[in-house]
């Protein structure tokens, strides 16, 4: 099975940046990651959406997504540019849209627009946006879905649901060309993030490297696409793995193998300390992705 591959750049939201003092410096050896990224094999690169540092919050550098986006659009030019995904509850989701279109043009129709329901309670509450449970979320991220899909290929269209209401707005242009941005959303969720992926998006993100986990979902995936008429192999099927420190070439060949046989065919990677050694990145793009391109 043919594969691609993206890499997470250093943002600050994994403590990654933590040993650079000026924040100048920090944006510019997360840049560098991407410029790298861009000279060689690696399809794409990705970014968090959040405020807070994990595994805890921490008065540390974390980027703005959609900030870095936008910058990493102009610093690069062939790679393209995705978020792991956008939190619903940050944006209206019109206001996402119009984002997302903007960025697209920026980068000359670059754009992995990613979008997931949000999770990360401290940082709602902490930024001010009402936090609410899971259920009440995941309507939400119905309604917004719809909005940005429609906002994409509509013009003013008109949606009052439960939590979103847009009214005719004009989002000009709606991207690059004569398409709208590629939407992937994140999540595993069966009975309704799945299901959003068959009728609305371009490509989804499941099972955190677990080849067991992706199995399922895209089981669950293929039986949405059924339903709905849609062509399951038109998605994309990616699945993020999270490199260990030293992790072997081995090793890491071994779990793209298993993911690939599950049923992924982009893997989103994230490289511990990529900020202060790009040995890893390098050694991943001449001994891990030939294998699989």
């Amino acid at each position: 099975m043919s594969m691609k591959f993206g890499v997470f750049v250093p943002q600050g939201w994994r403590m990654d940046l933590v040993e650079i003092d000026d924040p100048v410096e920090q944006y510019e050896a997360m840049t560098a990651v991407a410029k790298l990224a861009d000279a060689g094999p690696w399809d794409s690169v990705w970014v968090y959406d959040h405020f807070h540092t994990v595994p805890e919050p921490t008065v540390n550098t974390t980027f703005e997504a959609w900030t870095v986006s936008s910058t990493l659009a102009r610093d690069t030019s062939r790679v393209r540019i995705g978020q792991m995904v956008g939190c619903n509850g940050y944006r209206h989701p019109s206001l996402f849209a119009k984002i997302a279109s903007t960025v697209d043009v920026a980068s000359h129709g670059r754009l992995y627009a990613g979008l997931g329901a949000g999770w990360y309670e401290h940082e709602w509450k902490a930024y001010g946006y009402e936090w609410a449970d899971v259920p009440e979320r995941m309507r939400a991220f119905r309604e917004a879905v719809e909005i940005v899909h429609r906002m994409w290929t509509e013009e003013a269209p008109v949606f009052h649901g439960e939590h979103y209401r847009i009214d005719g707005p004009i989002n000009q242009p709606k991207g690059a060309g004569q398409r709208k941005p590629d939407l992937w959303l994140g999540g595993g969720g069966e009975k309704v993030t799945l299901k959003l992926v068959a009728k609305y998006a371009d490509a989804c993100n499941v099972g955190g490297g677990d080849p067991a986990v992706i199995k399922q979902k895209l089981d669950v995936l293929r039986g949405h696409c059924d339903q709905q008429g849609t062509d399951y192999d038109r998605i994309i099927k990616s699945t993020s793995l999270h490199l260990e420190p030293g992790e072997s070439t081995a090793s890491i060949r071994a779990r793209v193998e298993q993911v690939a046989e599950a049923g992924a065919d982009y893997v989103i990677t994230y490289i511990p300390r990529v900020a202060y050694d790009h040995e890893p990145l390098l050694a991943f793009a001449e001994e891990v992705i030939p294998r699989f391109s």
